[in-house]
């Protein structure tokens, strides 16, 4: 009885150890961890986006009958805030930075004779798809900088096509993206370093960065790039605010 008490006794212990040991290793990495958050807003009257026509693809303009899409150059909200605005480190990576960044593979999708997303930010070696969930052809071409470190690429894909799983292979923003098929189609996919964000409808976005010092750069397809030196601290989020002024 003893031996199988002590035995009770020291396994209770053990137990009390590792959960002590788990917490503990559960703190220093919260310890660790950080984040910036930030608003991009539009000082000004943003530019009217024109309505696009797409009597030529009778199935794409049946899909927006009801409501009739407009190009995605600036595209802001009621109060203000923009989206579709892509936010990244551009000076301050350690290059330990793999663990906060995503390892999904995004889609780029061509929906209604739009491209979904607009804007799509990417690290160096990420893959992602492009599908085609329309009934009808598109040809995708992006167009990066010639003499740079990425590659022109123009591919058809009919409908019902398998997606193509595509990566790049340097740093670039933005890639401007159209299909030869259809002239109103056109996106942006910036490929950068480390983590990266883009701003949604309430012109929000969040980047998981280690503590330290950081400059981030914000990239709008018409407004240009703003820059802004961050510090995070650990355990305590940081701000960063950009404000573009309407052109």
């Amino acid at each position: 009885m003893k031996a199988a008490q002590k035995i009770a006794v020291m396994s209770s212990a053990l137990l009390l150890l590792a959960f002590a040991f788990l917490y503990s290793g559960n703190n220093v990495s919260a310890a660790g961890e950080g984040k910036i958050t930030g608003t991009i807003k539009l000082d000004g009257t943003a530019p009217r986006q024109r309505p696009i026509d797409m009597s030529k693809e009778p199935s794409c303009a049946k899909i927006h009958e009801s409501n009739p899409v407009h190009t995605e150059n600036v595209v802001a909200s009621a109060s203000g805030t923009l989206q579709n605005v892509v936010v990244y480190v551009s000076e301050g990576l350690t290059g330990n930075e793999a663990s906060a960044v995503s390892s999904d593979n995004p889609t780029w999708d061509q929906k209604g004779c739009q491209y979904i997303p607009h804007v799509m930010a990417l690290n160096i070696g990420q893959h992602f798809k492009v599908v085609n969930s329309d009934q009808t052809s598109h040809n995708i071409h992006p167009m990066p900088k010639q003499g740079g470190p990425n590659h022109e690429w123009n591919k058809s894909q009919p409908t019902g096509a398998p997606p193509f799983d595509v990566t790049w292979t340097g740093e670039e923003v933005a890639i401007p993206v159209k299909c030869n098929i259809h002239p109103w189609m056109h996106g942006y996919m910036a490929v950068v370093k480390g983590p990266n964000a883009i701003s949604d409808a309430n012109g929000s976005f969040t980047l998981n960065l280690a503590p330290g010092s950081y400059t981030l750069t914000a990239w709008q397809e018409e407004l240009g790039t703003q820059t802004q030196k961050v510090t995070v601290a650990a355990g305590k989020p940081a701000t960063a605010d950009f404000t573009f002024k309407a052109k």
